[in-house]
């Protein structure tokens, strides 16, 4: 289930990029910019993958039923996906393609002063987008570097704002930087050129995004360092000779499945590995709440018992 951040960063996001693409299409409409129709194309992509994003979170809190044991709660792998599907075939392609357009058909610019109005606005609307979402991502970093911190984030609501509002604000100075060159030399091919610039930018965002989401979609396993608590945790218990196998599997950003291979000591009864059983489950839950189904196969067993606890 997606958090309350989440939900926070998404309407912060919807908000700005609904006012910004009214703003930009109007702009475009006076002036006959191209970047600033891509622009506008751009806005309304990033809004309608906010809503996108919404339907993924509440389609993944539908609860468990007999054809879902472990719940839906990938469906928000699922939609993160999409999201950047659209944002590369939308906002990528009918970028480039309307910056192709204004080369093979220019257009003169016309009134330049409401497109730096509007530019000017929209980064500041943007900036506050991305604020938020930095802020709601910052906490989950720890002490990764950033690339490390995205690659090991489970929820990726957040991380495809942030990454949507960088590539918006990045968009934004190109157009700035398109028009000002076009009117400063007098040449409409300016603005062409920047709006497949912004094109670009958008198909390289929206293939990372597509990579992180297919590893989540694909059943990654849990945060690494979630991993070794758990190893040194089953350690701790005297019943436990070793770890033979542990496997994890990310369900959704705060639900994880744990399946654990135990060789318990040889001499202990079967009364005493149930005991130890349920004492791995219980500090493995209160240390790792996000772990919602656990199975824990008792090694030792001649007859290969599994003990498999109740999901919680």
């Amino acid at each position: 289930m997606a958090s309350d951040s989440s939900h926070k960063t998404i309407f912060a996001a919807m908000g700005a990029n609904l006012a910004i693409a009214i703003t930009k299409f109007i702009a475009a409409s006076i002036t006959g910019s191209s970047a600033m129709i891509s622009e506008g194309i751009h806005s309304v992509v990033d809004t309608g993958d906010q809503l996108v994003l919404l339907l993924g979170i509440r389609r993944s809190q539908k609860p468990a039923d007999d054809s879902h044991p472990f719940g839906y709660g990938q469906e928000l792998y699922f939609w993160t996906f999409i999201v950047a599907i659209l944002i590369f075939a939308l906002g990528g392609g009918m970028s480039i393609y309307e910056g192709i357009t204004h080369l093979i058909k220019p257009s003169p610019l016309e009134n330049p002063m409401w497109n730096y109005i509007v530019l000017g606005m929209a980064i500041l609307l943007e900036g506050f987008s991305w604020t938020v979402a930095l802020k709601e991502f910052l906490p989950t970093k720890g002490k990764q570097n950033f690339w490390q911190a995205i690659k090991n984030s489970k929820d990726p609501t957040v991380f495809t704002i942030l990454f949507e509002d960088t590539a918006a604000i990045l968009g934004l100075f190109v157009a700035l930087i398109g028009i000002f060159l076009g009117h400063l030399f007098n040449n409409v091919y300016f603005d062409g050129i920047a709006s497949i610039i912004i094109g670009i930018i958008l198909a390289i965002v929206a293939v990372v995004l597509a990579r992180e989401s297919k590893g989540l979609l694909l059943g990654e396993s849990a945060n690494p360092q979630t991993i070794i608590n758990i190893r040194s945790l089953c350690k701790t218990e005297p019943g436990v000779q070793e770890v033979v196998r542990l496997l994890t599997m990310q369900l959704a950003p705060q639900e994880v499945l744990l399946n654990l291979e135990i060789q318990f000591s040889k001499n202990l009864t079967g009364e005493e590995i149930a005991l130890t059983v349920e004492s791995l489950e219980v500090k493995t839950r209160q240390k790792h709440p996000e772990i919602k189904q656990i199975f824990i196969e008792a090694k030792s067993l001649t007859a290969a018992r599994k003990f498999s606890p109740t999901s919680q």
